[in-house]
Order: C-alpha cells, then sequence, then structure tokens
C-alpha cells in the first residue's frame, strides 16, 4: 500500500492500514486539515467545490469528504463526476475559498487522491501544502457547533451545470474556430478510459459542430479498459478503432481529463509532447510572446516559441510550479510535456478540453491532415523510464553521486537533476505522485535517447550498489 503528500495532492492506494494508504480515517484527516486551513485563510469565503472522476472509489471517498467539510462549517457544491479542470474555473466563479478534485489522476484503479485547490482554482504551493501537513499531524482542527454545521447542494442542471458553462466559456475564446472545425466535417474517435472525460468529451465535440463521435470506453464505470496513462502501448484499442471508422483523429484523455493524447488519421501517436508543441503553434501564430514547460519536456516547444520571437521557460515539474512561472514570465501559452495545456486565456490549469478547441481550430485551419502537420513540426523523440524505489534507497544521496559523476556537463538541479548533452538531456527525480524516479531522455533519435536512459539507469544501479 502507498500514500504519497507532495505538491500533487494526498494521494494512495485504497485500503490496507491506516497511514498505509489511502484509507478513510487518512481522507477524513487530510480534508479536515484542509478545510480547517482553508477557513483560516479566507474566513469571509465559506463553500468549497468538489468533483471527482469515474474511478470506483470515487462515490466513496467524496461522502467522507463532504461530511468532513461540512463538520468545519464549510458549505459544498459537489459537481459529482466531473473534471479537473472543470472543478478548477468553478471555483473562481463561485468565488469558492478552494476545491478538491477526487481523482488520482493517471494512476490505476486502486489509487485515489485528494486534489486540492486555493482560492483561485490552482493547486496549492508547496509552502501551503506544508501548511496543511502540519495541521494534519497535530490535529490541531476545531470543528463546528451543530448549529453551524456546512450545508450541501448538487451542480443543478437547471441552472446550467459547470461543465456546460466551462464548455460555453471554451467556445467563447477567440482562438477556438467552431465554423472551421464543424466546415471540415471532422470524424473522431474518442477513448475516455471509462472516466468522466466519456461525459465531457463528446459533450464538448459535439458543441464544437463535430458530427461523426464515435465512444471508445466512454462509459464512467471506473473499471479502466486499459491502464489510464495515454502512453503509446495503452492505444491499441483506439488506433483499430480509428482504422475501422476511417476517423480523422483519435483523442485519449486521463481519467481526470487534465492530459491530452491525439492519434493521427494513420493511427500514429500525434505524441503527447507534441499536443502542447501543436497548440502553442497556434497560439503564437495569433498572439506571440513567452511559453513555459517544465524540464522533462521537450525542446521542440523552445524552437517553436522562438520561431515567434518569443522566449522559452523552462520549470520544475508540477502545475504549480509552471503557473507559477507562467505568471512570472507572462507567457501566453505553457504546459507539461504530458499532454497537459494551460491557457491562461481560460484559467491557469491544465486543460484536455480547451487543448480539443484549440488543437481542432488549428488542424482546421491548417486544412490537411493530422499526419502533415505533426510532420510540421521538429523531430524529437523522448525516451520515459523509471526506476521502482525501496525504503532503503536514499534517493537524495543517490542524485547527488550521479550529479558528482557529470560535474562537467551541463546540470540543472532545480528539481532533481537535468544533465546536458549538447543537444540531448536527460532528466532524472523522484516522482510526485509515484514511489519511483522517472528517468527522461531527449534526443532526435529514440535509439539515441533510450542508450542516454539507460546509461543513467546504469549509473544508478552502480550507486545504490555501492561500486
Amino acid at each position: 500500500m502507498a500514500l504519497i503528500k507532495s505538491i500533487s495532492g494526498i494521494r494512495g492506494t485504497i485500503g490496507g492500514h491506516v497511514g498505509e494508504g489511502l484509507t478513510p480515517l487518512d481522507v477524513v484527516k487530510f480534508t479536515a486539515a484542509f478545510g480547517y486551513w482553508l477557513r483560516q485563510r479566507n474566513p469571509d469565503r465559506n463553500t468549497v467545490v468538489i468533483g471527482r472522476d469515474g474511478r470506483l472509489s470515487g462515490e466513496m471517498v467524496s461522502r467522507l469528504v463532504v461530511g468532513t467539510l461540512q463538520g468545519l462549517g464549510l458549505n459544498v457544491l459537489d459537481l459529482g463526476l466531473s473534471t479537473t479542470p472543470t472543478v478548477e474555473m468553478a471555483v473562481t466563479g463561485e468565488a469558492a475559498a478552494g476545491g478538491i478534485i477526487l481523482t488520482a489522476s493517471h494512476n490505476p484503479i486502486q489509487w485515489n487522491a485528494l486534489k486540492l485547490l486555493n482560492e483561485a482554482g490552482e493547486f496549492i504551493s508547496g509552502q501551503d501544502g506544508n501548511e496543511v501537513l502540519a495541521l494534519a499531524e497535530s490535529g490541531a482542527v476545531e470543528f463546528a457547533e451543530v448549529r453551524k454545521l456546512g450545508t450541501y447542494r448538487q451542480d443543478s442542471a437547471s441552472d446550467g451545470t459547470w461543465l456546460q458553462k466551462h464548455i460555453d466559456l471554451i467556445l467563447a475564446l477567440p482562438l477556438v474556430d467552431r465554423d472551421a472545425i464543424a466546415a471540415r466535417k471532422f470524424r473522431v474517435v474518442v477513448d475516455a478510459v471509462n472516466s468522466t472525460g466519456g461525459l465531457a468529451v463528446p459533450m464538448l465535440l459535439n458543441a464544437l459542430g463535430v458530427e461523426q463521435i464515435t465512444k471508445l470506453h466512454c462509459e464512467p464505470t471506473g473499471v479502466f479498459a486499459h491502464n489510464p496513462e495515454p502512453l503509446p502501448e495503452n492505444l491499441r484499442d483506439i488506433i483499430k478503432e480509428m482504422e475501422k471508422e476511417q476517423a480523422d483523429l483519435g483523442i485519449v484523455v486521463d481519467p481526470d481529463v487534465d492530459r491530452l493524447a491525439l492519434i493521427c488519421e494513420d493511427g500514429t501517436p500525434f505524441g503527447e509532447e507534441y499536443t502542447l508543441v501543436a497548440v502553442a503553434d497556434y497560439v503564437l501564430k495569433h498572439n506571440p510572446g513567452n511559453t513555459v514547460s517544465n524540464l522533462s519536456s521537450t525542446v521542440a516547444l523552445r524552437e517553436i516559441t522562438q520561431k515567434y520571437g518569443g522566449q522559452h521557460f523552462a520549470s520544475a515539474v508540477g502545475e504549480v510550479n509552471v503557473v507559477e512561472m507562467m505568471r512570472a514570465k507572462d507567457a501566453v501559452i505553457g504546459g507539461e510535456g504530458n499532454g497537459g495545456v494551460i491557457y491562461p486565456d481560460l484559467h491557469y490549469g491544465r486543460d484536455a478540453l480547451v487543448g480539443i478547441a484549440l488543437f481542432l481550430s488549428h488542424l482546421a485551419r491548417f486544412g490537411k491532415s493530422a499526419s502533415m502537420l505533426r510532420r510540421t513540426y521538429p523531430n524529437y523523440y523522448i525516451s520515459k523510464n523509471k526506476i521502482e524505489l525501496t525504503p532503503d534507497i536514499d534517493v537524495d544521496q543517490v542524485l547527488a553521486q550521479i550529479q558528482a559523476r557529470y560535474a562537467k556537463n551541463p546540470i540543472n538541479a532545480v528539481d532533481g537533476v537535468k544533465i546536458e548533452f549538447g543537444n540531448e538531456w536527460v532528466h532524472l527525480r523522484k516522482s510526485n505522485t509515484e514511489p519511483i524516479i522517472r528517468i527522461y531522455s531527449e534526443s532526435d533519435t529514440l535509439a539515441t535517447a533510450d542508450h542516454l536512459a539507460n546509461k543513467i539507469i546504469g549509473d544508478i544501479r552502480e550507486v545504490v550498489s555501492g561500486k
């Protein structure tokens, strides 16, 4: 069992012993600490927005969260089955104190998490997270007396659900070209891995004028049809379906719809890294400026940014870090190479829905196929690898020794260790969401990227073994 506390929230496996997984007692403990922290931070705001993805444990966790927040005297607006970006937008739209998204994002079915949002609808900072964790461990949380318990209400279709409001706001963006999209008569296949993207993505596509939509794994049962991380090995089903339907595009989202992967009409992945590259190309063409991505993202974004006269900046991994740098550098577009698009004209959060709308607008105006659009971008390959951690491994010491081995190379130690080899790089860091070390490498061929990664993996094994 596992319980991980980081800038990505409180994430763990369901079941097991208290403190060793995301048990009901752990859910209440951390929800209480966060809710109490929100009350102290924003005493004039009394609403907390919650929403969940479709995973099996979601309803159980949701009930625990709702009761705990009410016990603190906080009013709960429950969006039910929703998406991470929708909850983020609802927080600001409702002038709420904050929000909680019940999702473990790309993690497998046995995981769930509490993703914590501040009053801006953005993930809380590392410093804020430490304050919440300290409250949780101290138990210094005061609950409300009986006459001051919080209220509960569900998102209402009669008032327009927040998912509908989210989609309406996307369609109102100047760069979203519904007419061009509708005119292309795209045939699209959607794989939503049996989570809430199965509700949200077809709803968006209909609003954009896409009439030929094939739904694959779109029932939000929470029984994931495949590993939910949109990596090439998990895209076989949609590629077969696209061939059958002679589709123009395949759209794959993770369980909480903040990551977007695309499949070209010929069955080749557009490349998760290139979701952001393509969307940035479209945005920068109409609104030149700066961009931000994290240290593990492709250098292709830097090249696209420079083409339009802007500057590219690299942040530490983690949405909160990307957003912080986007604000500091006044970036017009940014995100992460895992298919996470952040478009500030809508909101500061990874959002697969706005990514779909902008990409389809770009593809429609481009006038040719998705594979031809992909070939217009610089070609780089990222090799993504990981090493499972055991309790006896001192990760910080391992990273320090690797850094020492490559002291003659340019190194960025802002987040783990990133080593540059000319135009190539390797980035190794401890994951925020899983008990692993991630090793990402990039080169102009996959074989070279794999070779670089394997060399560093070999170095890590030597360090761990004491050789």
